[in-house]
């Protein structure tokens, strides 16, 4: 890894994911259970934060019971739709995900590094995948309900930097990724002031991820087809699908990124 990408120890997460569930729930007490969430079609804040919650009682399953294989895990609420019947009334609602996030947080904190359980991205550990992946869920649906209530506040760098990571080593190069090209091209992605940079290499083949320390600070990468550029929260939720590309700076063939929304998106599956 790069000097200042490592991914951090377990407990550096767990403050960034109390902290995300926070700033979900004051969000959330700020709208109306009724609004449309802009950034997931077809969801109101009330689905959001049922589903969140549910995902939450999903991990923390995980880490408290060492389970060693999804199936054993699921439990119902992913789907707000499908699974609307287990959603509590909305006076209720706000609670109910209150106490399934501080529960997710304390048994991440109080699990044991050594933890063995099952796992789908790479980390240095299941304990330090688990934080690691609640806390940009948490994150990124706090931003869906800040932007739902109106009222969005900035995200640190350190989380921004490494959810950019996540999704280019952890999701998008996975065999059933979506992103792929008849011609094969490099992306760049650059964090600005962070100083991460990413070079993406787009086949029929599933993609490779590079992280890089040395991209230029302005202009072109010279082996990119395109680069895009911004600080490390415009690249994170354009990367995302939270804020269009074009909130960030994009140099050479846009087309190349054109479908990115439609080919890199995160979905809940059982």
């Amino acid at each position: 890894m790069l000097p200042g990408m490592e991914i951090p120890e377990y407990p550096d997460y767990t403050a960034a994911l109390r902290d995300a569930g926070e700033r979900l729930a004051a969000a959330a007490e700020k709208a109306c259970w009724d609004a449309a969430v802009p950034t997931c079609p077809d969801w109101t804040v009330r689905d959001l934060v049922f589903h969140t919650s549910a995902v939450h009682r999903w991990a923390t399953r995980h880490v408290r019971e060492a389970l060693t294989s999804p199936g054993a895990a699921i439990d119902p609420g992913a789907d707000p739709h499908r699974d609307a019947e287990q959603r509590p009334a909305d006076d209720a609602l706000l609670d109910w995900f209150r106490d399934g996030h501080a529960a997710l947080v304390d048994v991440i904190e109080a699990a044991p590094a050594d933890l063995e359980c099952w796992s789908f991205l790479p980390a240095p550990s299941p304990l330090v995948f688990w934080a690691r992946r609640q806390t940009h869920e948490t994150t990124m649906h706090g931003i869906d309900v800040e932007l739902a209530a109106g009222v969005p506040t900035p995200v640190d760098l350190a989380v921004a930097t490494d959810g950019i990571d996540e999704l280019v080593t952890g999701f998008v190069v996975r065999p059933s990724g979506k992103l792929r090209s008849d011609v094969p091209i490099t992306l760049a992605l650059h964090a600005q002031d962070t100083g991460a940079g990413w070079l993406l290499r787009v086949s029929t083949e599933p993609v490779v991820t590079e992280r890089v320390a040395d991209l230029p600070a302005s202009g072109p990468v010279a082996e990119a087809a395109v680069t895009l550029r911004g600080s490390a929260e415009d690249v994170y939720l354009a990367v995302w699908n939270r804020r269009p590309l074009t909130a960030m700076e994009v140099i050479g063939d846009a087309d190349a990124v054109r479908a990115w929304p439609d080919l890199v998106r995160v979905r809940w599956s059982r």
